[in-house]
């Protein structure tokens, strides 16, 4: 049996993608990777087959920076990057203003291209990157079953009246003002349906013969694999659901580090870990106020500065470890807290760890991350923007000294996690439905598909 993959350029997307991929090689059977070459080294680390995949114009091995990416791209990251520093509205708005070209790029180049590589690759079984929407289109248009993976926060995929690119939830200390919020979503509704439009257009260059969508953002695959934990879904949401499986959390093994291995067994004190991730590492003031809000506390702190300089970040205490890059899941595997953006992965593999969270949610849904983990009392947000290091502080001080309910919440979700991996969910999900009732039930609702 193979399995094909498919994954934009991006680190971000290609860990857990390819971690799924562990489950069908460990069974013994072919896995292939279609995606672009600045990820090459992470599918050779898995030992996986690469088919060359562009799926846009960007790439991220790891750390993204703008001046690495070709023209055009370079300048919309720095507008990206400026957009964060005006608040999460005027972030959300820059990002609904270059969606078409972000995820619809040359559709019909990408999806021919995805046509052939099914006829060369002859895969049993197809998982691909939700926000791949090029790709989706050739395995849609050619009428080949695939799974689709949302990796982010479920409401990646819209249901109901939901908008793509508007928020469905906030945490406590980020509600923006109304009128602009009404802006934003009237704004996200004239490019859904701009977006619906070209989607249309290109699937019926490709399928003649295919119904039209009336929302391309709520189209999805023949299953749908949700990474994230059910436990912090709402239940009315996931009633709205096609039929799905929710992975948990993805969680890749990673190579051993001999520098962190020995400072994680240097002594006992507690270890708070903090990142804003491959893009967002840019934002050097806010990981500057949270290592001003850490310095005096008894913790030591795994800090991953990315793409902002230690001299940014003022003293540095001889107890800490700050590198550019750090193995996520191993330091998390001892931490006692995190501070995040809130991407999916450091959400669902912190959870998967048993780790509360501060997160300092910037773009696109994590803001809706940053929501589920409050309301499941499972760690606290702030502002990235307009959080004091005293503030910050006071968060973190408060996190290391959680209520009793709150740990035993959280132990038990990791224990969840834990018990049945990510990739094992994905595999058991794509045998067929009879399979996966017996492992897991899978949710029915029918409010996601035009």
């Amino acid at each position: 049996m193979t399995l094909l993959v498919i994954s934009p350029d991006y680190a971000s997307h290609l860990l857990p993608l390819a971690t799924l991929g562990t489950a069908w090689a460990e069974a013994g059977e072919r896995v292939v990777v279609a995606t672009g070459p600045a990820t090459d080294a992470i599918v050779r680390r898995f030992g996986f087959e690469r088919e060359d995949l562009r799926l846009g114009r960007g790439s991220n091995p790891g750390v993204i920076r703008a001046e690495d990416q070709p023209r055009g791209e370079d300048d919309a990251l720095r507008g990206f990057f400026e957009a964060t520093r005006l608040g999460a509205v005027p972030t959300l708005a820059f990002q609904a203003a270059a969606r078409g070209d972000d995820l619809l790029w040359e559709p019909l180049r990408v999806a021919h291209e995805v046509q052939d590589l099914v006829d060369r690759v002859r895969p049993d079984q197809v998982v691909v990157d939700h926000l791949a929407f090029s790709a989706r289109l050739g395995l849609t248009g050619a009428g080949v079953p695939h799974a689709d993976v949302v990796l982010g926060h479920p409401s990646a995929l819209t249901v109901g009246d939901e908008v793509y690119g508007y928020p469905s939830a906030w945490p406590r200390r980020l509600q923006p003002d109304a009128g602009a919020l009404g802006a934003l979503r009237r704004q996200c509704e004239g490019v859904r349906d701009v977006f619906t439009e070209q989607w249309n257009a290109a699937l019926a260059s490709l399928d003649p013969g295919a119904p039209a969508s009336q929302d391309a953002f709520a189209e999805t695959g023949d299953v749908l694999l949700l990474n994230y934990p059910e436990e912090l879904h709402p239940p009315e949401r996931t009633a709205l659901l096609p039929r799905h499986a929710f992975l948990g959390s993805s969680v890749r093994t990673e190579e051993p580090d001999e520098e962190v291995d020995a400072w994680l067994a240097r002594d006992d004190a507690p270890v708070v870990y903090v990142s804003l991730g491959s893009f967002l590492s840019v934002r050097s003031d806010v990981l500057a106020r949270v290592a001003e809000a850490l310095r005096g506390l008894e913790v030591r702190v795994a800090l991953a500065a990315g793409s902002t300089s230690r001299d940014d970040l003022g003293p540095i205490p001889a107890s800490w470890l700050v590198r550019r890059e750090l193995p996520q899941v191993t330091i998390l595997g001892q931490a006692v807290l995190a501070v995040s953006h809130g991407g999916n992965n450091s959400v669902t593999e912190a959870m998967a760890a048993g780790v509360p969270l501060l997160l300092l949610p910037l773009s696109t849904d994590q803001f809706a991350g940053a929501a589920g983990i409050e309301a499941a009392g499972l760690g606290a947000a702030l502002d990235p923007n307009a959080a004091t290091p005293a503030q910050l502080r006071a968060a973190v001080e408060h996190l290391l000294a959680p209520a009793p309910e709150a740990s035993a919440r959280l132990a038990r979700l990791s224990l969840d996690l834990t018990r049945s991996s990510g990739p094992r969910r994905a595999r058991v999900a794509l045998a067929g439905p009879a399979d996966v009732a017996a492992a897991q039930p899978l949710g029915a609702g029918g409010g996601a598909r035009a």
